[in-house]
């Protein structure tokens, strides 16, 4: 019983998971589109949730 308890958790955490990482690609990608509507030029900030993304691979 324990086993299949474990495996409900394991895969609800995999879901969350999921989930965050496509919230925060289509967040980014909205930003990209912003961005890119806007006059001026591009940001070239190393800000936001890709900064935070390239520290979480390291």
């Amino acid at each position: 019983m324990k086993g299949r308890k474990e495996q409900q958790d394991r895969s609800a955490d995999d879901r969350k998971a999921r989930l965050a990482e496509a919230l925060r690609a289509n967040l980014m990608k909205r930003k990209a589109q912003a961005r890119s509507r806007r006059a001026g030029a591009a940001d070239a900030r190393p800000d936001g949730l890709a900064a935070a993304r390239e520290q979480k691979e390291d």
